[in-house]
């Protein structure tokens, strides 16, 4: 099997590569657990992460097994945060978020207004500008404090609260990328051992009952695709360290989400609703296979 490299939604994996200088950021993805489970959200968007999952958990997870550690901090009033993010980056660049992708105005798709969409950069300066390495694309992108601020305070965000920053990041231990990858097996079986199938049962329903465009957007734009990454990566790294089984199951997910974009844009809503009814079983076989 050929492994994808190339553009992705890796936002905080890249972020968190950036700040430690350490794993490949498939890698660090894999790490998170994204990869094991699919859920719907509150929101009602479905998303191929597991149920219960969100990045802000996954960070934590990763930085642990990476053998890192940091301070991290949330909350207060906008100029207490502020005061924290300049006092931080003094001390080198830092990792902040979730903040709000809609008012990340440099990036010239952007709302300008929040939409509820999370995201991850690292901050190298403070000064009249806030100065940042944006995974989206943008490396040394700048923004006016104010804007910035107000994205941070991720007011419609759900798996974070206001003004998260992780800094002081310190290496603990050595720790090889496949030994960390095998101590994250045990969590990756509680993360499977979730009832995914379900929500990917719900997904299909819902494509065959039509759905409004926004969402259809959202999936064909983001979701699918992050989800069919995520997979592949699994994937890899899963054969890396000899899960040989686990990780034919999970480039075999892969490939349906794959499959499923093309019929997904063309709006041809009851194939792509075949594909993912296919693919609803999947997680459980990985699950058989790695407990």
């Amino acid at each position: 099997m050929t492994s994808y490299i190339g553009s992705g939604t890796y936002c905080y994996a890249n972020s968190l590569a950036m700040v430690t200088g350490e794993f490949p950021p498939e890698a660090i993805e894999v790490l998170t657990g994204s990869p094991f489970g699919m859920q719907f959200e509150d929101s009602g968007l479905a998303f191929f992460d597991p149920p219960g999952w969100n990045p802000d958990l996954g960070l934590d997870a990763a930085i642990e097994l990476m053998g890192w550690t940091c301070e991290r901090s949330e909350g207060g009033t906008p100029g207490e945060a502020l005061e924290r993010l300049r006092a931080a980056c003094a001390d080198g660049p830092v990792l902040v978020g979730p903040v709000d992708i809609g008012l990340l105005t440099h990036q010239p798709w952007a709302a300008g207004t929040a939409i509820g969409g999370d995201h991850w950069v690292v901050v190298l300066e403070v000064g009249d500008t806030v100065v940042m390495h944006d995974p989206e694309g943008f490396p040394y992108a700048t923004l006016p404090i104010d804007q910035f601020v107000q994205s941070w305070r991720a007011e419609k965000l759900a798996c974070a609260g206001p003004y998260v920053l992780r800094t002081g990041f310190r290496r603990l231990r050595e720790v090889a990328v496949e030994d960390a990858l095998r101590a994250s097996i045990p969590r990756a079986v509680e993360w499977l051992s979730k009832d995914s199938a379900t929500h990917a049962l719900r997904l299909a329903a819902q494509l065959e009952d039509g759905i409004d465009v926004q969402l259809l957007q959202m999936l064909g734009g983001f979701i699918l695709r992050s989800g069919a990454r995520r997979l592949d990566d699994a994937g890899t790294w899963l054969e890396r360290i000899g899960a040989e089984a686990a990780a034919r199951i999970s480039r075999g997910q892969a490939r349906l989400l794959g499959r499923a974009q093309f019929p997904l844009v063309r709006g041809e809503l009851f194939a792509a609703a075949e594909i993912i009814r296919e693919f609803a079983p999947g997680y459980a076989r990985m699950h058989a296979t790695l407990k």
